[in-house]
């Protein structure tokens, strides 16, 4: 097991030496690798133990791609990268899930040319009573185009949370940014809705699996949007306000695509707008098929909005149900009232057995004297023709 270990330390070591990254990123992999479907020089410090960042204050000058995941780095210190490269080849920069909490204003010094910023699954914390608020957070970075900050937040209300976000993207001075992820972070809603329109460039707006139950962010602001992420959120419906809203950029030659996936959208007056909305708005809706609203006085089952008319899969569906349930009580009825009828005869049979029963035997009697005298009849006059 020892010859193993040394094999694989010489190995590393080998690596790191060869590509020009030092002793102290023995534990990590440093080299050209396919990345993003691109050859690139990578740092990879995946799951490695450290509970510092120190090691990244002088980054080989070649690293295009950092890769500093599944670490233990509360608190990211200022110059986290130093101050004595301007890190010019350096593409993009991920630093997921290391259980960071606090970022400081000047921690991200020298990232001239960082494109994509990942610091997904982290407890990062932006609120304006804490110390930990600084909304320059993202300033240096002047060639961001990717954001990535899903579950990136601690528990702070939604509040906090999308105040938070309004003063970072306001002061950080994101011009290029042209995607941003927000997903996993419980936002309920944004106080001031005008959050995102400091992002002249934004693209591509992603806030799946939140608890949003409205568009509750301007959109007219944001001239070059293509796409809103509003899968999983808490819609139950979609007010005419928020139709109205998309319907402006779509209407001024924007190619906007949304998705509603996922929602409990509820069947009601308010989804009838919103289905009619669907058959005439030029918005494209992904996964339209898949839009399905419940209604729990019809059924149990949701109804496709797209596939199945709205009125006649929900109404329709609400009154057929109504004419099976009365035709069911309908026939119970008959049957209930039957077997009465059945009990209730056999019942006064029983009671007046004894007169019924001697009716029945004089009955009897009187027809077989009948009989007996029209056979005596018969064979007397046959006797009378012989």
């Amino acid at each position: 097991m020892r010859i193993w270990i040394s094999i694989f330390s010489l190995f590393t070591f080998y690596l790191t030496k060869i590509h020009g990254c030092d002793d102290a990123f023995a534990k990590c992999f440093c080299g050209e690798m396919m990345y993003g479907g691109n050859k690139r020089y990578v740092l990879n410090c995946t799951n490695t133990g450290f509970k510092d960042s120190s090691i990244l204050q002088k980054l080989p000058e070649k690293i295009e791609v950092l890769i500093f995941t599944g670490n233990n780095i509360p608190e990211l210190p200022l110059n986290v990268f130093g101050t004595s490269s301007n890190n010019s080849h350096l593409k993009i920069i991920d630093m997921s899930n290391n259980k960071i909490k606090g970022i400081r204003g000047k921690t991200y010094h020298r990232v001239p040319n960082v494109e994509r910023l990942i610091l997904n699954h982290n407890e990062i914390t932006i609120s304006k009573e804490t110390n930990h608020h600084h909304p320059r957070l993202f300033s240096n970075f002047e060639s961001l185009e990717e954001l990535h900050l899903t579950d990136a937040f601690a528990d702070n209300s939604s509040d906090d949370l999308a105040a938070g976000l309004h003063d970072i993207f306001m002061n950080s001075d994101l011009i290029k940014l042209r995607k941003l992820h927000l997903e996993q972070n419980e936002i309920t809603s944004f106080k001031d809705p005008r959050v995102f329109c400091d992002l002249k460039s934004l693209l591509d707006l992603h806030l799946s699996d939140n608890k949003q139950k409205h568009i509750t962010f301007h959109l007219d602001c944001l001239t070059n949007l293509r796409f809103i992420d509003l899968e999983k959120n808490s819609i139950n419906y979609l007010s005419f306000q928020d139709l109205e809203a998309l319907d402006k950029l779509a209407d001024r030659g924007q190619n906007l695509t949304v998705d509603f996936t996922g929602n409990p959208l509820v069947c009601g007056n308010k989804i009838e707008e919103f289905y009619s909305w669907l058959q005439t708005t030029k918005v494209v809706v992904r996964n339209k098929n898949k839009l399905k609203c419940k209604n729990y006085n019809c059924s149990q089952e949701p109804y496709s909005l797209v596939l199945t008319h709205y009125k006649s899969g929900c109404s329709d569906a609400h009154k057929l149900k109504k004419q099976l349930d009365s035709a069911t009580y309908s026939s119970r009825t008959i049957f209930f009232l039957s077997c009465a009828l059945v009990i209730s005869l056999c019942m006064l049979i029983y009671t007046n057995r004894e007169p019924i029963n001697s009716k029945f035997l004089a009955i009897a009697r009187s027809l077989s004297r009948k009989i007996h005298y029209t056979n005596i009849g018969k064979q007397e006059a046959q006797e009378m023709d012989v």
